[in-house]
Order: structure tokens, then C-alpha cells, then sequence
């Protein structure tokens, strides 16, 4: 009956380890459901266009640019720059930085192995048996201990031990070791018990997480719009040269005429002044519009980051010409909606929010006392040889511990203003969420008139354009007559220019209008065919 209740004792620990080693084998975040209707799976940090992918940017196929100048069309524009641009390689990092940080967190549930070994000697004197005189003694011990422990997201922990003890005295003839098998199992009942606030940081890390996806997003966003209108703009500075090139022509046949006109008496010497201050004004134009040129050269440059040498040398052709899209335009309310649901910066700021209840759920028990229950369990057999010791530990020889572990602070000042600060800071959380869901709203119906007035200008300046060809053709022919004067031509050649380089712009910025209503609403990356991480709406629970 006594071998039976060893043996079962001996059973029982060999059970207990097993559990515990299962535990540890097992993933936390297998166990752990995201919070905010996030998947359950490693965030992915890819830029997805079936070119872009999470590898290291030098085992990442390169998109082959031949060499001389750089043709491309919006659309490849667009893939250059998400895979070149460098600071996009920079962006697509956080997410997996941000992520080592739930690996840390997994980390206070790992089974953590401690091992001891330690040996002495005590060289000394004592009294002796007799009690009238002292005798020397010399006294050898050793000691090894190893421990399996592990912490639970109940609040549970529990540690395995095995140890051997070596005592060797000179005053006695044999050696005596001992050994011994424990358990040690300690529950919070209060302050740390359960898995909601033992987890809490751990979803917290998650949530960083996730928050840097739709901060990627959000990024990945702007640079599309950014390389869309460095685009339109660059095509805009080339046609503005081609325009005041052309002005400057027929400027300069303005100043041979007028030139002609006063050698056979037809015009007075006063009237070329005029002409040539519009020849200069014109070759100024142009200075200024090459320059302006040059300028929006290097930006769209430096966002398509184009592999090959002589980078800041290399020419762009654009294929796609600013075109009036047929595109018809939906409601106001509908773009808002929209943008109440895919904002990158609108998510982000849930997830906070979402952050902040899980902080108040560990503030909240951190106003309780610690009161602890440990239960240790111990086996041990002694012998005067180590093989001796493990066999007997079937013996009758047994340890057991039960108690409680009380702690609490008298004022508890910090956890109680750990708390508050915690409740402060969500309820700012809150009308911070509520005034930047109304400021992405604002932002949008701005951008939709934006887009409604930059429409509407495009057959105004058309029509502005056609009234100052014709008032220019009008003095000219006016001017060969002697009806009217080469300052009232010239400034009808000005108007001429700036009506039609602002026909042209009005057609640019319409396109840049569109597109930065696209980029408020955060419905861009979807309209142009570009898949990235923080797609998915986050709700929130009330």
C-alpha cells in the first residue's frame, strides 16, 4: 500500500511536468485572438504588387530599366517608386521592428531552465563528544540543483526542481547524500490573476503592430499621390516650355515685322520698344520655365530612384499627356463614408483607443493587494551513496507546504494614480478619435470642392484662351494697318501665354485634385490596383 502511494506521488510529479512542458511547448499566441477584429497571424509588412515582397532588398528582383533616358508611363512611375524609393524601404521596416516586440512580450511566458552546482569545505574546530576538551573536524559538501519554471497567462506559476546534497564530515565514517523531487505552484487570486491582465501587454505589442501597418499605409498613400503629382507637374513644366518657346517666336517675328514696318515709314521708332521689352520678357519666361523645369526633374527623380549610373543626369519621357479623364464623380457622402472606413490615420487612432482599454484593464488590477496561494510538494530519499539517495525516494521521507502570500502598500498612492492616469488618457483618447474623424470629414468635402472648381476652370481657361487668340490675331492685323500700337500686340501676346499655360494647369490640377481626394478618403491604393497591409476597418466595441 505504501509502494502504491509512492508511486503515485512520483506519478503525479512526472504528470505535472509533462503539463508544464506541454504548456511551454505550446504558442501563447495561439491562445491569444487579436483584438480590434485583426486576423490572428504574423502581420505581413508587404507592399503587395506582385513585384514587391518581404525579402531583403538585395535577394529582391530588380525591375530592368535599359539604359538612356527613362519612358515611363503614370502607371510605372507608380511601380518604380514603390520599389526604389528609399524612403519607403525605410517605412516598410517598422512593422517588423514593432513586431520583435510581441516576440519580447511571449518571452514572460517561456519555461526558463536554472541550475546551481556549488562545493565546500569548513576546515574547524569543535567541542568534543567527552566535553572537557575540542577536536578538529573537516567537513565536505556539494550541492547541485536544477529547476524547470514557468509562468502562465492565468496567473499561475509553477517550477520543478530536482537537487542532490553531498555531505562529508571527518567526524563520521560514511558519506551522506540526499535527494530530493519537488513541485512548487503559486496562483495570483488577486493583483495578477487572469489571463485578461496578464496579456494585456503582450496585445498591446500587437496593436503596435498593427498601428505601424496602417502608419505604412498611410505613408505608401502619400508617396502615390506624391509620384502622381511630381508626375503631372513635370508634364506641365514641359509643355510650359514648349508654350512660352513658341510665344517667343512669334515675338521675335513680332520684333521683324515691326522692325520692317518702321524702315518703310509705316510705324514710328517709339513702337519697337514694346515689341523687343516682350521679346525680353519672353526670353525671361523661359529661363524661368526651364529652371522650374529642372527643378521638378530631380524631385521625380528622387521618388522613382531609377538603378543605373549617372542617376541625377538621367532624362524622363513621359508617355501619358494630361488627358480630361472620363470620370464621373460620386456623392460628397459617399467619399465620407469612405473615409470613415479606410483613413489609414482614422484606424490607427481606434487601435489606440483600443490600447488604452487594455491599459486600464492592468491599471484597474494594479489597485488590487497581491495575495498569493503556493502549494510545494517534495520527494526526497537519503542514503550514504548518490545511487542510494534516488532510490530511496520511494521512501517514506515526503515535504509539504501550503500557504498564502499577502502584500499591499497603505496609501498604494502609485497604482491608484497609475489608474487615473490611465482613465485621463482614454477618455482623451476618445474625443481625440471624434475630433479627427470630423477633421478627415472636413478635409474631404474641401478636396471635393477642390475637385468641382478645378473642373469647372478647365472650360473656363478654354475659353479664356480661344477670346486671346483671337484679340491677339485682332491687334496684329490692326497693327499692320496702323490701327493700333505694338504695346496694346504685346500685351495681347502676355495674355495669349498666360491663358494658355493656365488652360494647361487648370487640366493638371483638376488631375492632382482627383487624386488628393482619392488620398484623403484612403481609397487611393484601392483605385489603383495596389495591395498593402492595414486594408482591413477596425471597429470598435462599445
Amino acid at each position: 500500500m505504501v509502494a502504491r502511494c509512492h508511486h503515485r506521488w512520483l506519478a503525479l510529479l512526472a504528470g505535472c511536468g509533462l503539463l508544464m512542458m506541454s504548456g511551454a511547448c505550446a504558442p501563447v499566441e495561439k491562445r491569444i485572438d487579436r483584438m480590434a477584429g485583426g486576423p490572428n497571424d504574423p502581420a505581413d509588412t508587404a507592399v503587395n504588387l506582385g513585384l514587391v515582397t518581404t525579402e531583403p532588398p538585395e535577394a529582391r528582383p530588380t525591375r530592368t530599366v535599359p539604359p538612356g533616358p527613362l519612358k515611363v508611363t503614370l502607371t510605372e512611375a507608380v511601380l518604380l517608386c514603390l520599389e526604389n524609393n528609399r524612403s519607403l524601404v525605410v517605412q516598410r521596416l517598422n512593422p517588423s521592428i514593432r513586431q520583435t516586440l510581441e516576440d519580447q512580450e511571449k518571452a514572460a511566458f517561456d519555461p526558463v531552465v536554472n541550475a546551481e552546482v556549488s562545493a565546500g569545505r569548513v576546515k574547524g574546530e569543535r567541542l568534543a563528544r567527552t566535553g572537557s576538551e575540542t577536536e578538529e573536524f573537516t567537513t565536505d559538501a556539494a550541492e547541485g540543483i536544477i529547476a524547470l519554471e514557468q509562468y502562465f497567462p492565468t496567473g499561475t506559476a509553477v517550477a520543478l526542481e530536482a537537487g542532490t546534497q553531498l555531505d562529508d564530515a571527518s567526524l563520521y565514517d560514511d558519506r551522506f547524500f540526499s535527494t530530493r523531487l519537488g513541485m512548487t505552484v503559486s496562483q495570483a487570486l488577486l493583483k495578477g490573476y487572469g489571463t485578461d491582465v496578464n496579456l494585456a501587454r503582450l496585445r498591446q505589442a500587437r496593436l503596435d503592430t498593427r498601428m505601424s501597418e496602417y502608419e505604412l499605409r498611410g505613408f505608401t498613400e502619400f508617396l502615390v499621390a506624391e509620384v502622381e503629382r511630381t508626375y503631372w507637374d513635370y508634364a506641365l513644366a514641359r509643355r510650359q516650355i514648349e508654350i512660352v518657346d513658341e510665344s517667343l517666336k512669334v515675338a521675335r517675328q513680332q520684333l521683324n515685322e515691326t522692325n520692317q514696318l518702321i524702315t518703310v515709314g509705316r510705324l514710328a521708332r517709339a513702337e519697337l520698344a514694346a515689341v523687343q521689352a516682350e521679346v525680353a520678357a519672353q526670353e525671361q519666361a523661359l529661363i524661368e520655365a526651364r529652371a522650374n523645369r529642372e527643378s521638378i526633374h530631380l524631385q521625380l527623380l528622387r521618388l522613382l530612384n531609377p538603378a543605373g549610373p549617372g542617376f541625377w543626369q538621367r532624362e524622363i519621357e513621359l508617355i501619358h499627356q494630361p488627358t480630361l479623364p472620363d470620370i464621373k464623380l460620386e456623392d460628397v457622402e459617399v467619399h465620407a463614408a469612405v473615409s470613415n472606413r479606410m483613413r489609414p490615420i482614422l484606424n490607427q487612432a481606434r487601435l489606440e483607443t483600443v490600447r488604452g482599454d487594455l491599459e486600464l484593464v492592468k491599471t484597474r488590477n494594479g489597485l488590487l493587494p497581491v495575495m498569493d496561494l503556493f502549494i510545494t510538494l517534495g520527494k526526497s530519499g537519503y542514503a550514504n551513496s548518490f545511487g542510494g539517495s534516488v532510490e530511496n525516494i520511494n521512501e517514506d521521507s515526503y515535504d509539504a507546504l501550503v500557504g498564502l502570500r499577502f502584500n499591499y502598500p497603505v496609501f498604494n498612492r502609485e497604482a491608484k494614480a497609475l489608474h487615473r492616469r490611465a482613465r485621463l488618457t482614454q477618455d482623451q483618447s476618445q474625443k481625440a478619435l471624434e475630433n479627427l474623424s470630423q477633421l478627415v470629414e472636413v478635409d474631404v468635402r474641401t478636396a471635393y470642392i477642390e475637385v468641382n472648381r478645378t473642373k469647372q476652370q478647365i472650360t473656363a481657361s478654354s475659353v479664356t484662351r480661344m477670346f486671346d487668340e483671337e484679340k491677339l490675331r485682332t491687334e496684329t492685323e490692326k497693327l499692320r494697318v496702323g490701327k493700333s500700337t505694338s504695346f496694346l500686340v504685346a500685351q495681347a501676346q502676355r495674355d495669349l501665354l498666360a491663358s494658355r499655360i493656365a488652360e494647361v494647369r487648370g487640366l493638371v490640377n483638376y488631375l492632382k485634385a482627383l487624386i488628393d481626394l482619392y488620398r484623403q478618403d484612403g481609397s487611393l491604393l484601392e483605385r489603383r490596383g495596389i495591395s498593402a497591409p492595414g486594408r482591413e476597418t477596425v471597429t470598435l466595441s462599445k
